[in-house]
């Protein structure tokens, strides 16, 4: 087509949507994996009410699912560099459905809990290679790839909690079996339509994510967002205990949280990349994010009010996904495969302490004290990557720190 005469941002667009099928089977896989991250959050209260458990030991779901997913992210590259991508996220998917199904069946908050911590393993091996397997076979260069990536984050996270609600309405283990036959659709198009792709000539070692973060622009970029996590997993899950709403209700309010981030990922964040470089934009969305989760603690007690700051949240978040993931795969000399899982294993250990912490917090204090501190997190990861930016120098034009 005579795209030469087309202007920049939609030469940009058009270079994003012309990828091989292989992409798009990732990409569709993908939406799903990131839809059970948040079909889970309208059913919290409910699982509390009906199993008798309280706000932070909900919590835990995301806890061993995010604690599982991030030592895990340690042995995705020794897996996938001796049995291949396409099986590794063959792999992957086949454990979400496996642990998924299994939660819905369980009759503890105990036992779910543990299957969750399962289903983590999955995603573990599912996350690291989709990226690395779309940036790679991707035919429009890493950037876009990534904002692929992003938007199918953005997608699935967005109709997840609508789907969790629907489906919450008739049982709380809906969401669960729901999760388990959509991955086995996802399982179906990897597996039909994803080609063999060569295993790396060099076999991955189990020390390589560790090596990799002495590269001191990965750690800090792993270490930023280990502190934004605990405002990240503060809102995702310990915000629906406040609100007070039903299961459908909640679908909807984390909807219009989800559509944010899928809209300001994909078109907001490469331009504000461009105009302001990425160490300005992501300090300056986080800082905003941290003033987003202050204000839900002073107006805890506003339901319109709250809801409004979770919604706004995702215009943040979104926009920070893009930069800093796009910043990770800049930021070290090593195989983005191994990027990825070092700089996934320290930021999902925040993922891990945040969601109980806030839930005892909320204990110990009161329902405002668990945003406040996750609100302070995110500030420090705002220092951390203002203080050592000079480590992040080359992250824009591509060089290495």
């Amino acid at each position: 087509m005579a795209s030469h005469s087309t202007p920049n941002s939609l030469q940009a667009r058009t270079g994003l949507l012309q990828q091989p099928m292989a992409v798009w089977a990732v990409a569709f896989a993908c939406i799903i994996s990131f839809m059970g991250l948040g079909l889970v959050d309208p059913i919290l209260p409910a699982i509390a009410k009906q199993l008798d458990a309280s706000p932070a030991q909900v919590s835990l779901l995301f806890t061993s699912y995010n604690l599982v997913t991030g030592i895990a992210m340690l042995i995705t590259g020794f897996v996938s560099s001796r049995i291949g991508i396409k099986w590794t996220l063959i792999s992957g998917i086949f454990l979400i459905i496996v642990f998924a199904v299994l939660a819905g069946t369980a009759n503890s908050i105990g036992g779910i809990v543990w299957l969750r911590g399962g289903w983590g393993l999955g995603n573990a091996l599912f996350i690291a290679t989709a990226l690395s397997a779309i940036v790679g076979l991707s035919t429009s260069g890493t950037a876009r790839a990534i904002i692929l990536y992003e938007a199918a984050l953005g997608l699935g996270i967005s109709v997840g909690p609508l789907l969790g609600g629907e489906l919450g309405t008739l049982s709380w283990r809906g969401p669960f079996f729901g999760v388990g036959a959509l991955m086995t659709v996802g399982l179906l198009s990897v597996f039909v339509l994803l080609p063999k792709i060569e295993k790396p000539k060099q076999k991955s070692s189990l020390l390589d994510p560790f090596r990799a973060l002495a590269y001191p622009g990965l750690l800090t970029l792993g270490i930023t967002a280990f502190l934004y996590n605990f405002g990240f997993f503060t809102l995702m899950a310990y915000s629906p205990f406040v609100l007070d709403l039903s299961e459908r209700q909640l679908g909807y309010v984390f909807f219009g949280w989800g559509l944010m981030l899928a809209i300001t990922s994909v078109f907001v964040a490469p331009r504000l990349q461009r105009r302001f470089g990425s160490i300005g934009s992501m300090c300056a969305v986080l800082t905003l994010f941290a003033i987003d989760l202050v204000l839900m603690g002073v107006f805890s007690d506003s339901q319109a009010a709250v809801i409004t700051a979770i919604i706004l949240a995702g215009v943040f978040l979104g926009i920070n996904n893009t930069l800093i993931t796009t910043a990770v795969m800049q930021s070290a000399p090593v195989e983005r495969s191994v990027a990825s899982a070092s700089y996934s294993f320290v930021r999902f250990l925040g993922g891990a302490a945040a969601p109980w912490l806030a839930g005892k917090l909320a204990e110990w204090y009161n329902a405002q004290v668990p945003f406040y501190f996750g609100g302070a997190m995110v500030l420090l990861g705002v220092a951390c990557v203002w203080l050592r930016r000079r480590h992040l120098a080359g992250i824009d034009t591509g060089g290495h720190h």
